[in-house]
């Protein structure tokens, strides 16, 4: 489209081009007329019918003038040379205007000019036409020329800019079919290696789609990785399951403690299959929904948080601090989600605390703060503690999915807050929740 809209211009441009040297050229030849016209005027004034130049015939001559009455019948003996049409009898007797036609003097075009002489006469003045009509054929030799050489450039140029400047379109669409025949996001376009002042459209185009297939290779990637693990983590417990139910379906061959335990054994490990299945909805959600977005007080959630962790943990002490003025901070977000982290964390720090040792709540304006007084984090398992389904050595003896840490910090980046993990200084392990701030926007809500 662009190549042929730069066509129709070239093609345009040489036409006006044509058009304008044509007029000027005959333009001029009709001034050299009328100054003739006007010089037998001023020399010739007085003079009767006849012919006062006659060498017109030649490229070189002056012009040849004649001069006609508006009666034939004053016509002089000798023929005229240019031809005396009625409309030249009309000039002479005033009733028509001067005006100009072409006409072919002995073979050779030549363009006259009738206007009144006076006295009941016009005179006729006519020059030879060929240098005129040469170079308008000329001209419009050489402009159709430019012209087609327009046409081939402007097919060349589009054709060289459409190559270049949209052939990361082609790759992008390339790639984007690859994708959906292979379902492979690592694919990724090609960019140039200009600076980013100086990217074009089409390069942004490209870094967007790139950046877009790095978050859906991210996205696949942890759903596969989901998938994978909670398949790996469901496997043990439903056999457990069948392996229990199967035995509680021939009761009569059991003594009763075989069954009570049987029993129990099956109760617990459908509780753990609930949880599992509870915290692996928890952690698709991967947003709060915004109708359920309230202002929360922080310092009234951990309260309420710690008396539900003493009543599911009745031999471990807890203990919390608030700091002055802590009650009025409030910030937006969902009180149920918000309660379920605290109580990961609560339950987390109850699991690995020893009998008798306490479980430190500290809440301020801008954090709350969980420590607890066990084993700690072994440094080599710091970075992977909010992974899902990652579980310390010292932890794999323990009742848990591994899903909890990692579901808390998904509602902490749900409500724009940092949830972190640290070796306490008196020993055990801290987890550290940061606020945001009252004038920082949310992540996601």
């Amino acid at each position: 489209m662009a190549s042929a809209a730069v066509a129709v211009v070239a093609l345009g441009m040489c036409t006006a081009a044509f058009f304008v040297i044509r007029y000027e050229l005959n333009h001029q030849l009709d001034l050299q007329l009328t100054q003739a016209a006007t010089l037998a005027k001023q020399r010739d004034r007085g003079q009767g019918p006849g012919v006062l130049a006659a060498e017109c015939r030649f490229l070189a001559a002056p012009a040849c003038t004649q001069i006609v009455p508006a009666s034939a019948a004053l016509d002089p003996a000798r023929p005229y040379l240019l031809p005396v049409p009625s409309a030249a009898r009309e000039v002479a007797a005033g009733s028509r205007r001067a005006y100009r036609t072409n006409l072919v003097l002995a073979g050779h075009p030549a363009r006259m000019l009738t206007t009144p002489f006076g006295d009941g006469t016009a005179v006729q003045v006519a020059l030879r036409a060929d240098t005129v009509r040469h170079g308008v054929r000329q001209a419009a030799g050489l402009l159709g020329a430019v012209g087609a050489a327009g046409v081939l450039l402007a097919a060349a140029g589009g054709y060289a800019v459409s190559r270049t400047g949209l052939a990361p379109v082609a790759r992008l669409t390339a790639i984007a079919e690859r994708i959906a025949a292979t379902r492979d996001a690592s694919h990724r376009i090609k960019l140039s290696s200009e600076p980013p002042h100086r990217e074009d459209e089409i390069t942004r185009l490209a870094a967007s789609f790139n950046a877009m297939l790095g978050a859906l290779e991210k996205s696949v990637t942890a759903q596969r990785r989901l998938v994978a693990d909670a398949s790996h983590e469901l496997r043990t417990p439903l056999t457990a399951l069948r392996t229990n139910a199967e035995l509680l379906a021939r009761a009569d061959r059991l003594t009763e403690a075989q069954r009570d335990r049987a029993s129990a054994a099956l109760s617990r490990q459908i509780r753990e299959v609930t949880t599992l299945v509870n915290d692996l909805i928890e952690l698709a959600r991967d947003e709060e929904p915004r109708p359920l977005l309230e202002e929360v007080r922080p310092a009234a959630l951990v309260a309420h948080a710690v008396e539900a962790a003493r009543a599911h943990w009745p031999a471990v002490p807890f203990s919390l601090t608030e700091t002055p003025g802590v009650r009025q901070r409030t910030f937006p977000g969902v009180p149920s989600r918000l309660t379920r982290l605290l109580s990961v964390l609560l339950d987390n720090a109850a699991k690995f605390s020893p009998p008798g040792a306490p479980v430190d709540v500290v809440v301020t304006a801008d954090e709350v703060t969980v420590q607890d007084h066990g084993p700690g984090i072994v440094p080599d398992d710091l970075p992977y503690v909010f992974d899902r389904f990652y579980r310390a050595e010292a932890a794999r003896a323990l009742p848990g999915s591994g899903l909890g840490l990692a579901m808390a910090r998904q509602i902490a980046q749900a409500h724009g807050a940092e949830l972190a993990a640290e070796r306490a200084l008196g020993g055990g392990a801290l987890f550290r929740l940061t606020f945001p701030r009252a004038d920082a926007p949310q992540e996601r809500s």
